[in-house]
């Protein structure tokens, strides 16, 4: 597994040092010496995403940042991000983003799609089955682990404002509103909620620990511990967006429901409900 992990690694190193030249998996994995399909399934187990969908949502990032912070021409960012015209990175970027690179060129704030995986090169606990005992209520001091952590799970929360998003953190602290998980000294997983109304404001999962059963033990843990209404409620991504990376497939594996249709900061989403059948005290000690 450790060895699976280095190597991983060592393609995204190769990937950030060569994001404006080609990059299909034929190129990398020449690179670092693998063959294409041991690449790609171990590269695909390791962080959920296939190298494809990682150097594209990368490709897409530079882009953006180039079109809020440079004077660079939309043509040139295009040919850059290895697009072979102005219409197909146009119609990537409106499909990912949800407006055209004009659009977000014309409202001067950039925000990421997805930011470089760090990886954590020696895991201690995944096989871990008892996650629930081990999550805890966040301090203060856990802030920039917790934003490390916010930082690899960016894919998950589009248009995310990081200096408000702090300034609600720390509410969320002072409140104990925030659960957060940790292999030894690496934050794996964070969860900050509504008490009252049962909503889960935000949720992550450390790229390496998700299939791990995570995502149950903190809904478990604030469905029935913590939250004292009828059901619990969460928004993500709309069927069908291709900005999404597997986040509405996990509420829908753990009984979430589909409910209205929502747009949030500009951006299409849709809320999710989980009905709470007994409704228990919330003040437990963690």
């Amino acid at each position: 597994m450790s060895r699976n992990i280095k190597n991983v690694i060592a393609t995204i190193d190769y990937i950030e040092d060569h994001l404006h030249e080609k990059l299909d998996l034929e190129t990398v994995a020449k690179a670092v010496h693998y063959s294409k399909y041991h690449l790609h399934r171990m590269f695909t187990n390791t962080i959920g995403l296939t190298i494809q969908t990682y150097v594209q949502r990368r490709k897409l990032t530079e882009a953006a940042k180039s079109l809020v912070l440079s004077d660079k021409s939309i043509l040139e960012i295009a040919l850059s991000a290895g697009y072979e015209s102005q219409q197909s990175f146009t119609d990537i970027f409106k499909t990912m983003y949800k407006k055209s690179p004009n659009q977000y060129r014309e409202e001067e704030e950039f925000y990421p799609l997805q930011l470089r995986y760090i990886l954590k090169e020696n895991p201690t606990n995944l096989e871990e089955n008892n996650w629930q005992n081990k999550i805890v209520f966040a301090t203060k001091e856990d802030i920039s682990s917790w934003l490390a952590l916010v930082h690899l799970v960016i894919d998950g929360f589009p248009h995310l404002d990081e200096k408000h998003y702090v300034e609600q953190l720390e509410e969320y602290i002072k409140n104990k509103q925030a659960l957060i998980l940790k292999d030894s000294e690496t934050v794996i997983g964070i969860m900050a909620f509504n008490k009252m109304i049962g909503s889960i404001d935000f949720f992550g999962v450390h790229p390496q620990y998700r299939k791990r059963g995570i995502a149950k033990a903190f809904c478990e843990k604030a469905l029935y511990e913590l939250v004292c209404s009828e059901q619990i409620s969460v928004t993500t991504f709309r069927k069908g967006d291709k900005a999404d990376t597997g986040y509405r497939k996990i509420w829908e594996s753990l009984g979430f429901v589909e409910a209205e249709l929502l747009i949030e900061f500009g951006y299409p989403t849709q809320r999710f409900i989980l009905p709470k059948l007994l409704c228990e005290p919330y003040n437990h000690v963690l």
